[in-house]
């Protein structure tokens, strides 16, 4: 199988970063993490990228020069996939065109609901039952592109934003995986 080159972008813990770098591992997985992208040089997530021996670039600038630079290198570096894994800057229309169709990210909510940020006190406040998380394509729109998969996680009287938090995570650590899967299937 020839994998496909992929580029994961965070700007934080790295833990989705983790668990695709190590399903990357797998033989019959779709894609190799060939390039790690951070907008925080204190990201903690850019231990795995070093733990892997996996390129990394950390850069803190602006959209447009942040962009231009970061375009050149997935052109060079042939990159065919770019996971957003906590990726916490919106990118502009004019990166999204240039990879359109090739730009997934995961949200911890079901889809269309809850867009945006402060997902697990929203959810709560409003007394939901249901939430977990969503993989979908990276459209112009905030958190509207296409469904690729949803995780669901039951909600208990008892959870706060700590523990539905560390729920959602545990299914999108499975989610994004299974999703990327799904893409090449």
């Amino acid at each position: 199988m020839v994998k496909k080159k992929a580029c994961v972008f965070i700007s934080g813990s790295g833990t989705n970063l983790r668990s695709i770098i190590k399903n990357s591992r797998d033989y019959n997985f779709p894609i190799n993490v060939s390039l790690v992208v951070s907008d925080n040089k204190c990201a903690r997530g850019i231990f795995y990228a070093r733990k892997f021996s996996i390129p990394y670039i950390c850069i803190n600038s602006n959209r447009h020069k942040f962009e231009k630079i970061i375009l050149n290198l997935l052109i060079k570096k042939k990159i065919k996939l770019i996971c957003l894994a906590g990726f916490m800057k919106i990118l502009s229309k004019k990166f999204i065109r240039n990879f359109k169709g090739k730009i997934i990210n995961i949200h911890p909510s079901l889809l269309p609901k809850y867009k945006g940020l402060n997902t697990f006190q929203r959810v709560l406040k409003c007394n939901e039952k249901l939430t977990g998380c969503t993989v979908h394509f990276v459209n112009e729109t905030l958190d509207g592109g296409k469904i690729i998969l949803k995780k669901k996680v039951n909600i208990s009287e008892q959870d706060n934003i700590k523990t539905l938090k560390k729920k959602v995570q545990f299914e999108e650590y499975r989610a994004y995986s299974s999703a990327i899967r799904k893409i090449y299937s």
